[in-house]
């Protein structure tokens, strides 16, 4: 079968994958509400294309924290991805390269910060969860910068797991065969069966309850990185995390997989970027699957969007390969939107080009008789 748009990736995921790894990467929380809005919220908002603009040349190069790139589509952290397919992480960072692209490594990979950076060159920022002991935090902090890695992504949405009710069914954990490879020599690396969900065991067990805006200051003291703040969804937050020193926002409600009932994050962007003042840059995460996902979020405020879920369909789909297909695949689709709105660069994209199904209603300017 061709595949023509990154959604077709899924269905071949859920033949190729066993159950439990499946449910794990594909399933939300709760009544999967949020699930569903994150993608269902894009359809919420229209164009506004401007004509007769000489689009022969569309330039979609973006800096993101002074790192030049060539779209503003990156890859988001998505934890153990050799249950995917057995290379990985590898193969998600030397696709990420080859477009030219940044990858964001979870913490939780089977694939260690040394490891990835061994692939190559490539531009990659590591997504950290703060774990209770915190020598843990400051030596992985310590290792992905002298790996090379370019920036922290802090994820704070996570001080306990949500409640994903197909890991408690699968009795979901990770596979014999795999570890956690960037706490393998700290007796972390393993995850114990659980009389539900092993993961959500080894969350309860390890992650930091305690985690509050002061440690966003504390990790500064450790590190030269710049810090992303990972799952912001209030205009409140997003002053706070500028307050704190943060680099940049990532509104993400973690695919929504933490707390359902949240707004999906095109819902939310707008409020964060209102409130961020143009201080510092806002990226977004969750239910990116075309090119005019992408121009949405631009359109609202975004400097940028990271996609998880498509990586790791594509990935078990066709391995390095499938990710580099999504990549490219969602640049043609984003550069096509551009060029039909009339948009020869990122900076031409603006909220004049969409309407939202929030917005008053624009004057008329009825002529006078």
């Amino acid at each position: 079968m061709e595949i023509t748009n990154v959604s077709e990736y899924e269905a071949i995921a859920k033949q190729k994958l066993p159950k439990m790894v499946f449910d794990y990467y594909a399933s939300g929380a709760e009544d999967q509400w949020t699930l569903a809005e994150n993608r269902n919220a894009f359809a919420k908002i229209l164009f506004r294309p401007r004509i007769l603009i000489d689009v022969s040349h569309i330039d979609m190069t973006t800096t993101v924290l002074g790192f030049k790139i060539s779209m503003p589509i990156m890859i988001a952290p998505t934890a153990m991805q050799k249950m995917a397919h057995p290379e990985g992480e590898y193969a998600t960072a030397r696709a990420a390269s080859a477009a030219g692209t940044i990858m964001t490594l979870s913490s939780w990979a089977t694939s260690s910060v040394e490891e990835v950076a061994s692939t190559g060159p490539g531009i990659r920022f590591f997504q950290l969860y703060v774990y209770k002991d915190r020598h843990v935090v400051a030596q992985l902090v310590r290792r992905a910068e002298r790996a090379g890695f370019k920036a922290i992504a802090l994820t704070v949405d996570t001080p306990r797991l949500g409640r994903r009710e197909a890991d408690i069914k699968n009795r979901f954990t990770l596979p014999p065969f795999l570890t956690l490879k960037n706490f393998e020599g700290l007796d972390l690396g393993k995850m114990d069966e659980a009389a539900d969900s092993g993961l959500a065991s080894y969350v309860a067990g390890q992650i930091d309850r305690s985690l509050s805006w002061k440690d966003v200051q504390w990790l500064q003291t450790i590190t030269k990185l710049p810090i992303l703040v990972k799952g912001v969804l209030t205009a409140e937050d997003a002053r706070l995390a500028v307050q704190a020193g943060a680099a940049g926002i990532i509104v993400s409600n973690h695919g929504a997989r933490q707390l359902d009932y949240v707004p999906s994050t095109i819902m939310a962007l707008e409020e964060v970027v209102k409130a961020a003042q143009g201080r510092i840059p806002v990226f977004l995460d969750g239910g990116v699957r075309r090119g005019t996902d992408v121009f949405k979020a631009l359109a609202l405020g975004a400097s940028g969007i990271f996609i998880g879920r498509p990586v790791v369909f594509s990935l078990a789909a066709e391995g390095e390969g499938g990710v580099r297909k999504v990549l490219q695949m969602l640049r043609e689709e984003f550069e096509l939107t551009m060029a039909l709105s009339g948009c020869r660069s990122l900076k031409e994209i603006t909220r004049d080009h969409i309407v939202t199904e929030w917005d008053t209603p624009r004057p008329r300017h009825l002529p006078r008789l």
